[in-house]
Order: C-alpha cells, then structure tokens, then sequence
C-alpha cells in the first residue's frame, strides 16, 4: 500500500486492520504464544491476576491467558470455516437463480423464504439438541442457516445485471451459464458480496459463540470464548473482571471487522469523504 492510499485510509479502517490482523496471528501461532497447554491444569481455581499466571486462572485451575489465546484460534477458525462454507454455497444458489430464473429461482426463494422466517437461533438449538453438538455438526447448522441471507443478496444484486444489454449479447453469442457467472455478473457484483462476507462473519461469529454460551457450541475442554463466559461468570460476584475478557475479545473483534467493511463500503460507492 503506497503513502497516498493509506493516508485516505480512515484512522477506524486502520484499526480494525491491525486489531483483525492480531487476532488471526494470534490464533495460527497459539501453539507459541501460549504459555501453558489449552486443557492443561496448572494452579488452583480462580487464583488472582499476577505471578505465574498473567490473568489468572479459571473454574478448574487452567491459565486463562492460554485459554483466551487458544480461544481465538478455535473461536475464529470454526466461524470462519463456517461463512466460507455459507457464503459459497449461498452465492453459488443465488447466481444460479438470478440467471437461470424460471422454476429454479421459485424454488430457491420460496425454500430461503421459509427458513429465513424461522428464528435462526432458535432453529439452531433445535437442530443442535437433536443431531448433537460436534464441530462438524455445527458449522454444517450454522452454515444452512446463514447461507439463506447470503443467497438473498447474491440473488438481489445478480438481478440487477442478468437484464443488461452485455449480458443479452453474450446469451445471444452462445455462451454457456459458467461464462456469464464468471466474466459478466461476478466482476460486477464482488464489492457488496465481500462485504456482506465481513458482516456475515460477524453474524456466524456471535451465533458461535452465543450457542457456546448456552452450552450447545463448541463443548469442552476445547477454549472457546463464549464459554468462557458462562464458565467464569460467578466471578463478576466478586468483583473479578475475568469473564468479560473473553466478551471484550468478541466485541473488539465485531467492531474491527465493521470498521473494515463500512470502510470498503464506503470505498465502493465512490463517495468522496
């Protein structure tokens, strides 16, 4: 990024840059980082910030510092293979049904129409409650359930170009639906997909780690900020600020990435400041 360009960059983009480049550091060199093991009991429980262990530790002795580290890995890593898995999957079905049209595209948007109105948290710990609670089962839940608004989107946006006078003439040519998705409808709608995948992000972020907050997100012992939350909440009883700094790390995370995509928003619209 040369001089010019990152002195028009807003000082809040700039931010949340840095803090997401943190975070995702943090989370591939954990193993490093860390000072003890992710399940490893290492004192007794609730021992003060200080000494040996930075933040102290949790309800069964393990370092909390180790636990937030670990935390960002599994937190941030299982969210983000789950909206590359919705967002794929998502846009793929919503291309298909802007050009396709007809009863592909009925189909499509009357089955999204269904489960958009069915509360998605709801539906999710229903699904979770019947079908259990693994990593794999998760993102697959988290993944339907989000891709629905990502379909709409990618549907909306890809509507407004399959009527073009380019894209007829490239019918008219003879290409092939491949071709038009790729060279004609895609380039024309990456900004606002990329940014519906920043805050789709955020969605998928905050419903893992509310499900893990209620028991039905990522189990233990694996480190996950949201429950660490529930499992070290009766601290704040004492006056102890240790649970709220896995939700700090949640919320500074949610914030960084709306700055970054409100930026890239911002710069696709082609408004000058």
């Amino acid at each position: 990024m040369t001089a010019i360009s990152l002195r028009s960059v807003p000082l809040t983009a700039i931010f949340g840059i840095v803090v997401i480049a943190a975070f995702a550091l943090t989370g591939i060199f954990a193993n490093l980082l860390a000072p003890y093991g992710e399940t490893q009991i290492v004192g007794m429980e609730f021992e003060p910030w200080g000494g040996d262990f930075v933040l102290g530790t949790d309800s069964l002795g393990r370092d909390m510092l180790s636990r937030l580290i670990y935390g960002a890995r599994n937190s941030i890593g299982i969210a983000l293979a789950t909206t590359i898995i919705a967002f794929v999957v998502g846009a793929a079905l919503g291309l298909l049904a802007a050009v396709l049209g007809g009863w592909i595209d009925q189909a499509l948007s009357r089955f999204v129409d269904l489960m958009i109105a069915i509360p998605g948290l709801v539906f999710a710990l229903l699904l979770l409650s019947i079908f259990g609670t693994s990593i794999p089962m998760l993102i697959l839940i988290i993944s339907v359930l989000e891709l629905t608004r990502v379909f709409r989107l990618a549907r909306a946006v890809a509507m407004d170009i399959v009527v073009m006078d380019y894209v007829e003439a490239a019918r008219l040519r003879g290409e092939g639906l491949w071709w038009l998705v790729r060279r004609e409808i895609l380039p024309n709608i990456m900004a606002p997909l990329v940014a519906e995948f920043g805050l789709r992000f955020c969605f998928v972020f905050l419903a893992i780690s509310a499900l893990s907050f209620l028991g039905l997100g990522i189990q233990p012992p694996t480190a996950d900020w949201g429950s660490m939350v529930r499992d070290n909440a009766m601290m704040i009883t004492f006056g102890d600020i240790t649970p709220l700094l896995p939700a700090a790390c949640i919320a500074l995370l949610t914030v960084s990435i709306n700055f970054v995509v409100d930026w890239m928003l911002h710069r696709a619209s082609g408004l000058k400041d």
